[in-house]
């Protein structure tokens, strides 16, 4: 990185006119190869990737089926695209196969794991709606590129379904601590095509030349140390074996990321202050990410934590339980639809 800021600087534009043998297509193609994809798109976020995709390939005519919890950056660039856009119901094929059956064939957007609880897509089975309908599946692997998978290479690498997974997508500031967004392409001709279309691509500069440098390097030590990601398995199992015994309602978190439900918001914000006035930091998702009456406390939890962490961890939460109770408080007032529609 310090040799890129040093040796490369000047105005920068577009990434529509990076060409050659330029830092950013090689990290594209070595990116891409890591996830066993022909070719890849480097973008400014995760939000531009996942927006850009979605606008570039739907259409007025295009019905995209959203997973009801997936990243809300999908919904906006089906929005972006005109595109008639239905939710189904969170990792139920069932309720996709009914979506699909009324409205269409088309595209389906869905998390490998998702951001709001740590649940896993049921991706073989989405795999196969879309086979079997002539859909789209677009798949965002923010939360398991670099932590799931063969040397980190995501989900889909995982399951063997590289083939039948039309499109992935990727925040690179979870795994790989930066600052862009992935987008795996079928071919060169589609990475082109993405960049003349994608609004976030034509629109904005391209990444810095650190930025480039410093997500090669990480990729490399991603591929190498694996035992990141075992370390990371043990982290998370223990803390979600422990939180579940202590009575704590975790929904499907199968995965780093371990989201406490705590209710309602102002239930939420008291709980939030407890846990950092003992130094535990966790992310509070509300308003507009959830419903006033069902917000949560997730935990992102990293490789690094030792042992020692892991207990303040879970001694931290212990005193929630006895202090506030582990059962999140029931909603007061309006339903949890009502409420929904009201945020």
């Amino acid at each position: 990185m310090t040799a890129a800021l040093e040796g490369q600087g000047g105005p920068l534009a577009s990434g529509v006119f990076v060409h050659g043998e330029h830092p950013q297509i090689r990290f594209e193609q070595k990116l891409a190869d890591h996830m066993l994809a022909p070719a890849g798109i480097l973008c400014q976020s995760g939000w531009d990737a996942n927006a850009g995709l979605l606008q570039s390939i739907a259409d007025a005519d295009t019905p995209v089926y959203v997973d009801n919890i997936a990243h809300m950056s999908l919904w906006a660039g089906a929005k972006n695209a005109g595109a008639p856009v239905y939710p189904f119901r969170h990792n139920s094929s069932e309720n996709l196969r009914e979506r699909i059956a009324e409205h269409g064939p088309g595209i389906i957007a869905v998390d490998s794991i998702y951001s709001t609880n740590g649940s896993r897509c049921p991706l073989e089975s989405m795999c196969d709606i879309a086979d079997e309908t002539g859909s789209v599946l677009v798949v965002d692997e923010s939360h398991s590129l670099g932590t799931d998978g063969p040397d980190g290479a995501g989900m889909v690498v995982e399951f063997g379904l590289t083939d039948r997974v039309h499109f992935r997508i990727a925040s690179l500031s979870r795994a790989f601590a930066g600052r862009a967004g992935f987008v795996t392409a079928p071919d060169s001709d589609f990475a082109e095509y993405f960049k003349m279309e994608s609004y976030p691509a034509v629109f904005s500069t391209r990444l810095l030349p650190h930025d480039i440098a410093g997500l090669t390097a990480t990729l490399d030590i991603i591929r190498q140390d694996g035992w990141r990601r075992e370390r990371l398995i043990e982290v998370s199992a223990k803390i979600r074996r422990e939180l579940t015994a202590l009575g704590f309602d975790l929904e499907d978190s199968a995965s780093q990321i371990v989201a406490v439900q705590t209710g309602p918001d102002l239930h939420t914000f008291a709980v939030r202050d407890f846990l950092e006035e003992r130094g535990i930091f966790g992310s509070v998702f509300c308003p507009p990410a959830t419903s006033r009456q069902r917000t949560l406390i997730r935990f992102s939890l990293h490789a690094a934590l030792t042992d020692s962490d892991v207990d303040r961890i879970i001694g931290a939460c212990t005193a929630v339980r006895d202090r506030f109770g582990a059962e999140a408080p029931k909603p007061r007032g309006l339903d949890e639809s009502a409420q929904s529609i009201a945020n």
